[in-house]
């Protein structure tokens, strides 16, 4: 038995392979096998892909069920949708720049991209450092790491830290309210000495994770240190402030949670002798059911993803990078 699973009490792989989940079975086959004869694109003629697909909008977007006018626009909120499905479509099926609804999704969210570079639009007129990078992360996984507008983002994402090396919400750094005022207000530029958020941090560091270079720079490093001096504390600003939200989990990630973050951290090179990483990686295998898989809280109702199963895919691929035998 690899040297990771050794470490947990109970063998997550059966359960993984045997879930009747074909996604799960072949990304389990593929990151914790390392079986290199497996076919991602066989997942993209799974009916919960094609039916995610059917729904894209000429235009690229997906629409939003719903939404209240009076706070963004119509295709504000497509922007989220069309986010959100990009997550399910990249993450869950494999899909990349090969499938023609990822160039026509990538189309439509960058077409949101501002002359400074960041995507603007979920929160009106105000920079979103961490829709951006989540954005970016998943573009990237898609295969638009070398399109210049990623590299444009990059760089704005670089200009927008705060002075202790972290991100925060800029319009939160004036103590403003998310409200529909502030979203249709002049956009706020960030009062650099105020402290960082670790929700906005965690998510931009994803997309660092996520970027072969930038991954390694210098920046990544001093956020990260950041973000694991606060794991498991309350957040400096209100939004999802309360130290519950780290053990609150969702898949794909969208905010920070411990899972997400020490997914993020371990790509970024914090190993297990890192204090912190560790603790985090104990916490998850204390909290392994005897089924061998994991069930935790999660913040919202997605039994039709069996996101039980994708967070418990998740660990797995985290612990096999920490404790990967040399």
């Amino acid at each position: 038995m690899s040297h990771w699973r050794s470490i947990l009490h109970y063998d997550p792989l059966p359960p993984l392979l045997s879930s009747g989940d074909s996604a799960i079975a072949l990304f389990t086959a593929q990151d914790l096998l390392e079986q290199t004869d497996v076919d991602v694109k066989a997942l993209w003629d799974l009916p919960e892909a094609k039916k995610i697909v059917g729904k894209q909008q000429s235009g690229g977007s997906w629409k939003y069920p719903g939404g209240n006018s009076n706070l963004r626009t119509a295709e504000n909120y497509d922007q989220i949708e069309t986010f959100r499905n990009l997550g399910y479509l990249v993450e869950m099926y494999g899909f990349n720049t090969s499938h023609h609804s990822i160039a026509k999704a990538a189309d439509f969210l960058l077409g949101f991209q501002t002359d400074e570079g960041d995507i603007r639009g979920i929160l009106g007129t105000q920079y979103t450092p961490y829709y951006t990078a989540a954005m970016l992360e998943l573009l990237m996984k898609a295969g638009y790491t070398d399109d210049q507008r990623i590299e444009k983002a990059f760089l704005w994402l670089q200009s927008m830290r705060q002075n202790d090396g972290g991100w925060a919400l800029p319009l939160r750094t004036h103590n403003r309210k998310l409200d529909i005022v502030a979203m249709n207000a002049q956009t706020f530029q960030p009062e650099r000495s105020r402290p960082f958020s670790h929700l906005i941090t965690g998510v931009v560091l994803r997309a660092y994770a996520a970027h072969p270079i930038y991954r390694h720079s210098v920046e990544a490093n001093q956020a990260g240190k950041l973000l694991l001096s606060h794991v498991c504390k309350k957040d400096n600003y209100p939004d999802r402030g309360s130290p519950d939200y780290w053990l609150r989990f969702t898949y794909p990630f969208w905010f920070t949670d411990l899972l997400s973050a020490t997914d993020s951290l371990s790509k970024l090179g914090f190993t297990k002798e890192e204090p912190g990483i560790a603790e985090a990686a104990q916490w998850f295998v204390t909290h392994q059911q005897s089924s061998g898989l994991w069930k935790l809280k999660t913040l919202k109702n997605q039994k039709k993803f069996h996101t039980d199963l994708w967070i418990s895919l998740a660990i797995c691929r985290i612990l096999k990078c920490l404790y990967a035998e040399v």
